[in-house]
């Protein structure tokens, strides 16, 4: 089976929709979110063009602030501050990567914690690890929402991830943990990495090694999450081999059109939640 996240996307995006137009129809207002973009980084201006477009699609208030490369981090700081302060906006992300003259912890740190819709503060990050309430960052929970929709009951699964990014890995974890799954991070120093894969009842990559994932390295009938973009002369691959590791997977993520997509419409989601908690 290939998880076809375009489609899931467009279910979870249209679930939003609704909810959001409901909140209008009772309250006359709407999400806001506010994305911070640095520099004319090319894959950072599509993305940024993605998200914009899909949050105006299900009614989020969606604006783009544009800063040159060369903006001082001051003046970074002092448009959060202002959004921290605006009870219109929602959500606050500031699109990573960031110039040299920004120090990214200062910024994260300075989005205050509930309009926080990337979930990278601290204390998203602590509350996750904690197994309270979170805003969680968007890729992880779209891997999980993905996974669930191969099989809903994850407890006592082992789950191995391959990566330990603060982006990615760890907060796959904490989630796959809380799921009652036994998680194992595997990682560049990791020994006999082939081995460890082999045991994945649910297989995430997210390490940013072009076809690193082969065949021989899974379990038949596993599900295999491929968070991986990587461009191979023309073309965009992930970090799993698809065509032979889909003959044994019950369930693979194609790239593209796998975790991609769920991961903007994960953004949504966390803005309204962001709204509505306030």
């Amino acid at each position: 089976m290939i998880i076809d996240g375009k489609k899931e996307a467009e279910l979870l995006r249209n679930e939003i929709k609704k909810e959001i137009e409901l909140i209008k129809s009772k309250n006359n207002k709407v999400p806001g979110l506010t994305v911070i973009l640095i520099g004319d980084f090319a894959p950072s201006q599509i993305y940024v063009k993605n998200k914009e477009k899909n949050a105006k699609e299900v009614g989020i208030n969606s604006e783009v602030v544009r800063y040159p490369a060369e903006v001082s981090e001051q003046e970074v700081l002092k448009k959060i501050k202002e959004l921290n302060d605006n009870d219109a906006v929602s959500g606050i992300l500031v699109q990573l990567p960031l110039p040299p003259q920004i120090n990214k912890e200062k910024i994260i740190n300075a989005i205050k914690p509930f309009k926080d819709v990337d979930g990278f503060h601290p204390l998203n990050v602590g509350n996750l690890s904690s197994g309270y309430n979170a805003t969680v960052p968007c890729t992880p929970l779209g891997c999980l929402l993905l996974i669930k929709k191969v099989e809903p009951n994850l407890s006592g699964k082992h789950a191995v991830i391959i990566g330990r990014s603060n982006l990615n890995g760890k907060p796959m974890a904490q989630l796959l943990l809380k799921e009652n799954c036994t998680v194992t991070i595997v990682h560049s120093k990791t020994k006999d990495l082939k081995v460890e894969c082999q045991k994945a009842d649910i297989l995430v990559a997210a390490v940013g090694v072009a076809n690193l994932v082969k065949g021989d390295w899974v379990k038949k009938n596993s599900i295999i999450i491929d968070v991986g973009i990587n461009k191979v002369g023309d073309k965009i691959v992930g970090d799993v081999e698809f065509d032979t590791v889909k003959e044994k997977a019950r369930a693979i993520t194609p790239v593209p059109g796998g975790v991609g997509p769920m991961t903007i419409a994960c953004l949504l989601k966390n803005t309204l939640e962001c709204f509505k908690d306030r």
